[in-house]
């Protein structure tokens, strides 16, 4: 564990509040006219020299100030970050936003990606909420013609799937409804794993019933990862040590892309731990796409039952506090929300 002393861990915090606010090498002389520091240009100079020996600085050009590197970014969201809250007036106007939109999810995730953009000033991800695991909620049999019956399926976390079946015989609507209440009363709550268990010990139409339950089960799990909704790329782009770089393109290239956007939330997932919210800076030395940038991240949702995740990606120059406070904010205000919808 490297000893930083009272006085490096504030001026490594100065260094990278004018980091962010200017993208520009900061200057001993800077930081004691600008923070009226007790202390003279020399000692603040002495100080960013041990800074740079242990890696949390760095001078990108002789007679330069310095700039914070990866390592001093990890240190200062890891060390010295202190956890904030929106203002009352950015959450009440949020909140008022969404609910606003009440029972629309894609609307929902639009706003969330905006928001985040916006509070961020980097680009911005949401998926839809999708089941963690897929569990059967109830059943629907509604005679149509003939043997024809339509299956309505409903999956927890609202996920409707509808499916015209066809019969051996004609059933009518009294049986249906009596199989749909005996199959819900069954399997309510169960997930692929049970529902299989119990598969071998129906018969008849029940048995019928059950197979294809799981098939539409099996094929929406395949699926199940949520649609990505994207935001802010531009503000990436226009950031000034991104302007015509080939490592912002990268970047860009790999958000544009769903199966890499959820391979990188899942892997992202495993990084640091801030009140609940994930934080890579970096890439971490595993997705080299995104060494320039930094990533802040959180799940929203049923533990165990439904999930999402929401994001920002940005210079590894972010602010970081408001980063944070916003993607924690959203994070539970979305929870909110599809618990609500999710339990009605």
């Amino acid at each position: 564990m490297v000893e930083v002393s009272e006085r490096q861990k504030l001026i490594l915090t100065l260094v990278i509040h004018e980091h962010v606010r200017t993208a520009s090498p900061v200057g001993s002389k800077h930081l004691v006219e600008n923070y009226n520091l007790d202390m003279s240009s020399a000692t603040v100079r002495n100080e960013m020299s041990a800074l740079t020996e242990i890696d949390f600085l760095r001078q990108p050009y002789t007679s330069a100030g310095r700039e914070p590197t990866e390592e001093g970014y990890r240190y200062f969201v890891r060390n010295l970050l202190h956890q904030t809250e929106l203002p009352d007036s950015t959450r009440s106007m949020i909140s008022h936003q969404f609910y606003q939109s009440r029972q629309d999810v894609e609307q929902w995730m639009r706003l969330a990606a905006s928001i985040l953009a916006n509070h961020s000033r980097a680009a911005s991800l949401v998926t839809a909420p999708y089941p963690e695991h897929v569990r059967f909620k109830h059943i629907e049999l509604i005679s149509t013609r003939g043997r024809q019956v339509l299956m309505v399926l409903v999956l927890f976390g609202g996920e409707i799937q509808q499916r015209i079946l066809n019969l051996n015989e004609h059933v009518p609507q009294e049986k249906l409804s009596e199989v749909s209440r005996r199959i819900t009363g069954l399997i309510q709550g169960q997930d692929l794993t049970t529902l299989r268990h119990l598969q071998s010990q129906q018969v008849g139409l029940e048995e019928d019933v059950l197979n294809w339950v799981i098939k539409e089960m099996d094929q929406f799990d395949a699926l199940a990862a949520g649609e990505v909704y994207l935001d802010g790329l531009t503000n990436v782009l226009e950031e000034p040590e991104f302007t015509g770089s080939p490592e912002a393109r990268q970047a860009i290239r790999l958000l544009e892309e769903r199966s890499q956007v959820h391979s990188l939330l899942q892997q992202a997932l495993a990084a640091d731990t801030v009140g609940g919210v994930q934080v890579l800076i970096g890439g971490e030395g595993t997705w080299d796409e995104l060494r320039q940038c930094a990533i802040v991240l959180s799940r929203y949702g049923m533990p165990g039952l439904v999930t999402g995740m929401i994001g920002v990606v940005g210079p590894i120059r972010l602010p970081y506090g408001r980063t944070i406070s916003t993607v924690r904010f959203l994070s539970g205000l979305l929870s909110d929300l599809v618990t609500e919808m999710a339990m009605e």
